[in-house]
């Protein structure tokens, strides 16, 4: 069972972690992508995001599967080359401002809760990802897979109790559809695809193909879920739910479940730290990467640490811009960078070199 869940569940445990924090853990990325389309055409958004992303995630297990690279420098060598690095530039903007999103969330969340200045949460959160990135792989894939579960818990109680609460106000609005759903549904899942290749780590225990596609697949699945009930709920509070800056902690509010409230907050909070630690993760283990072809051997866990720090200051400092400016522009805008410099090198040049390594490994 244990095997059973290190190749097709905790691969996309991983992912939804990564994706969760900035996005689904406070819901403005649900809104600006796909409740602001209306209800329908907010369900045919999430359809054409997971979409996307399993077959991308399949493709993108499948690569390091067979040419043994579990960090994404090596990976972005198969599909760029020598220009592998136009990635990394990418990926270290996307990677600042998912941290400086989360990051701004969770100073307003602690501001409203305990009437602390907003960036002293915003502190507490960022020293918490620095202390789990310290202690290494193994504990941020463990403590990533499992708080996933608590996550799912938390949210099914909550998308039942909107449900039974705000059910006569779904009325009139399930047929609601307006024009961008599509696109936007595309640019949500490129730039959420885009931290695939930092958590490659979590692929190691694939063996076959097989393995490798069904656990895309279910990483597709289990990414979106989140969104889609989201998105389902807040259909009940449109349309003022849609100038929410932490819509998913308005909707706690309205339930007035002061436990349920509570547990959201510690999910919440946790949520961010898993979110930050996932992702810097996979540019700890980049850094590894670089060092052990130079010296053979790892970092040691004082110099993660020191990484993790250098990068949570700078996105603190982002973090000052504001979640809804931060969401709505800065993640549209790397999506489509991320479009041309992964997704479709992927689904030509990658294809291509699995098709090679077939022929060979025939002959």
């Amino acid at each position: 069972m244990l095997n059973f869940a290190r190749i097709y569940l905790i691969p996309g445990a991983i992912l939804q972690s990564v994706m969760i924090g900035g996005g689904y853990g406070t819901g403005r990325e649900v809104v600006e992508y796909f409740s602001n389309y209306g209800a329908m055409g907010g369900f045919y958004s999430v359809l054409i995001a997971a979409a996307c992303i399993a077959i991308v995630f399949a493709l993108s297990l499948e690569v390091s599967r067979v040419f043994s690279v579990y960090d994404y420098r090596n990976f972005f060598k198969i599909l760029l080359g020598r220009f592998w690095f136009l990635y990394e530039i990418l990926a270290i903007l996307l990677f600042l401002l998912i941290i400086a999103v989360i990051a701004s969330a969770a100073g307003q969340v602690l501001q409203m809760e305990l009437e602390i200045p907003s960036f002293m949460g915003t502190v507490i959160m960022l020293f918490s990802v620095v202390v789990l990135t310290f202690y290494g792989r193994d504990l941020v894939v463990l403590v990533l897979a499992y708080w996933s579960v608590f996550l799912y818990g938390v949210f099914l109680v909550y998308f039942i109790a909107v449900f039974l609460m705000f059910q006569d106000s779904f009325t009139g609005q399930v047929s609601t559809t307006e024009p961008g759903w599509l696109t936007s549904g595309l640019q949500y899942a490129f730039y959420n695809m885009a931290g695939i290749p930092l958590i490659l780590y979590a692929a190691r225990a694939i063996e076959t193909r097989k393995q490798a596609l069904v656990a895309g697949i279910i990483g597709g699945v289990i990414a979106m879920i989140p969104a889609l009930l989201l998105h389902v709920s807040f259909i009940s509070q449109f349309p003022a739910i849609l100038d929410a800056e932490l819509p998913v902690y308005d909707m706690f509010l309205m339930l007035d479940h002061g436990w349920l409230r509570l547990a959201y907050l510690v999910v919440l909070f946790g949520t961010f730290i898993e979110t930050g630690a996932g992702t810097i993760q996979g540019f700890v283990e980049r850094f590894d990467g670089w060092w052990s072809d130079r010296t053979g051997d790892t970092l040691s866990p004082k110099v993660h640490a020191t990484i993790s720090g250098v990068i949570v200051a700078l996105a603190g400092i982002l973090s000052q811009v504001g979640i809804i400016a931060l969401i709505a522009k800065g993640y549209g805008t790397l999506a489509w960078g991320f479009m041309a410099l992964y997704i479709i090198p992927l689904l030509t040049v990658g294809v291509w070199r699995l098709y090679v390594a077939d022929r060979e490994s025939l002959d």
